[in-house]
């Protein structure tokens, strides 16, 4: 982009996507605290109306808490084949206003402004045309890049329209805690807290090379420009899957090869038909495994082809499997084929199992 013209990112974000589809056939439950979340003893919220999150239930409660902290609450089991037909609805209308948009998940997606004579002007045409042919509820966030274009989004939902520069963003959210900014997670924060950095004012006015010291050369220094806002990413108006993948989260926690290869060899099928059926293939193929500690585990093995056949995955994840032989019940169990980017054949050697472990 040439360096004269200003940037304008924009982030449509919209309000409790999920529960309003669902209120939208279902309008008599308009104004009650709503919970779209399955129904298995370990089931989570998917998405909590405005008036179910006053109780304090929010994505990603368990739905046995979202119960007890709101009897009266409707739960809803998700129906995404619905929500992805609403989605691409959306997306639909925000193409048919501006030319770059980068689609991030069916309820987001960035909007390049830049260039625009009144890009603010041109953002609420898009929150009203949302409105108005989707019958659907957004908030908009504007910015110079996207990390504040997605913070600006979620300051003042729902129905927010929220326009930061850089430095505005760093003065408003300077007493908020670091865990605001995406890609800086919990287990990060208690460490910014354990060294007495509690504020991402505090943080941004770290010198880097003590940032550096404690977390590392790379992640040290960008923690700090996140701290300030500070982003160069552009917009992708195409964004193509690297992997694919299929889990599950068992009611009871399983134990043992015999009760865990059945449940490997569905993942896997299930996981090829898509993979068959949109004419791709990946040369990597992996397994994760999260045990009744919550630990998570990985294990990975790239080949010299690449596959979507279901003989191949089921066997290649097995023996993955069968090498980590879970001690522990599992609680949690995917496959995943990954490099779906690369060629379809050809490559280096096939390497030896690959191992990652998040606690």
């Amino acid at each position: 982009m040439n360096d004269r013209v200003r940037r304008v990112i924009a982030h449509v974000d919209m309000d409790a996507f999920y529960v309003s589809v669902e209120l939208q056939r279902r309008p008599e439950l308009r104004g009650r605290p709503v919970v779209v979340a399955g129904t298995g003893p370990r089931a989570v919220v998917t998405t909590a109306s405005y008036e179910a999150r006053r109780f304090g239930i929010f994505s990603a409660t368990p739905a046995e808490r979202a119960r007890r902290l709101c009897p009266g609450a409707v739960f809803i089991p998700p129906d995404f084949d619905l929500y992805r037909a609403r989605s691409r609805e959306v997306m639909a209308i925000l193409r048919e206003h501006v030319d770059r948009v980068e689609v991030v998940g069916l309820d987001e997606a960035y909007l390049d402004l830049s260039g625009l004579e009144r890009p603010k002007a041109a953002a609420r045409r898009v929150k009203s045309a949302v409105k108005g042919e989707a019958g659907l509820g957004c908030s908009i966030g504007i910015g110079p890049n996207k990390l504040v274009a997605k913070v600006a989004s979620d300051a003042e939902k729902p129905d927010g329209f929220v326009v930061l520069s850089r430095e505005q963003a760093c003065r408003r959210f300077a007493d908020s805690s670091p865990g605001l900014i995406p890609g800086i997670g919990p287990k990060t924060v208690e460490r910014l807290r354990a060294h007495g950095i509690e504020t991402l004012g505090r943080l941004a006015a770290t010198p880097e090379r003590m940032l550096a010291a404690t977390f590392g050369d790379r992640l040290g220094p960008h923690l700090a420009r996140l701290a300030r806002f500070e982003d160069e990413r552009s917009i992708e108006t195409v964004r193509v899957a690297k992997s694919e993948s299929r889990e599950t989260t068992f009611d009871a926690d399983l134990h043992g090869l015999e009760a865990l290869e059945p449940v490997i060899d569905r993942l896997a099928e299930q996981l090829c038909e898509t993979l068959v059926r949109q004419e791709r293939m990946g040369r990597t193929i992996g397994i994760k495994v999260r045990l009744d500690d919550f630990s998570t585990h990985t294990r990975a093995r790239t080949r010299e082809a690449a596959t979507n056949d279901f003989e191949v995955v089921r066997s290649v994840a097995r023996d993955l499997l069968r090498r980590f032989d879970p001690g522990r019940p599992v609680r949690l169990l995917g496959v995943r084929v990954a490099g779906l980017d690369e060629a379809v054949a050809g490559g280096p050697p096939a390497a030896v199992d690959q191992l990652e472990l998040t606690l």
